[in-house]
């Protein structure tokens, strides 16, 4: 009978070499997605751009003067950087006032006049005109803006934005878990692009996103 050959065993790769290439190939992955989607962008914005861009909500309420106040898209020669948040907000929107007005302040001079900072409150039953004045001039300027419901929920819901009251102990004592973006809106009234809160302590990245949207409107 012929002797069969002895099998030759490779030695066994060790586990950290398998994690490692696995590791290196949903990186590749991942990082071809990424290429691929911002391929098809017209710019690399830092937040998320609306492709292509929509006509945006019309908003109309009081202001924190205690005036009718309206916003039409397209008709105030300004971009607009919007937020729905409220003055009781323990954190997420103090934060979002006050990196938006730095960011702002990070402009050049001559394109700080083309932005502004509105605060839609999603709590009217207490934001008054006059607290929501003391909230936004206290972080920079910007307006306040109270829409009594049930248009503050139509017009949330044009933006995708949810709200509701959260750890109720009494008529005045609660908070509110709301969304936390910020709507990026050009001079002729188009949505162009979005932020989440954690986004924006890159302040130097939100002004590129700001200059470029200042300077080419859709």
């Amino acid at each position: 009978m012929t002797d069969l050959p002895t099998p030759t065993f490779l030695p066994a790769r060790p586990w950290y070499v398998s994690a490692l290439w696995a590791a290196l190939a949903v990186v590749l992955v991942l990082g071809g997605a990424w290429t691929f989607a911002r391929l098809r962008s017209p710019f690399p914005f830092y937040g998320t751009a609306y492709t292509p861009a929509r006509t945006a909500q019309s908003l109309t309420g009081i202001d924190q003067n205690g005036r009718p106040w309206a916003f039409q898209p397209g008709q105030t020669g300004k971009a607009t950087a919007l937020f729905f948040g409220f003055t009781h907000c323990a954190n997420i929107c103090p934060l979002t006032l006050a990196y938006l007005n730095k960011a702002r302040s990070a402009l050049p001079e001559a394109e700080r006049s083309k932005l502004d900072i509105v605060l839609v409150s999603v709590d009217p039953e207490r934001d008054t005109p006059a607290r929501l004045k003391d909230y936004v001039q206290f972080f920079g300027k910007g307006a306040g803006v109270r829409i009594p419901e049930p248009e503050l929920s139509r017009v949330a819901r044009a933006y995708g934005v949810a709200y509701q009251k959260a750890g109720v102990t009494g008529p005045q004592t609660y908070q509110i878990n709301h969304t936390t973006a910020s709507y990026l809106i050009d001079a002729s009234g188009k949505l162009r692009v979005l932020w989440d809160y954690t986004q924006l302590p890159q302040v130097e990245r939100v002004v590129r996103d700001l200059r470029f949207v200042l300077e080419n409107p859709s």
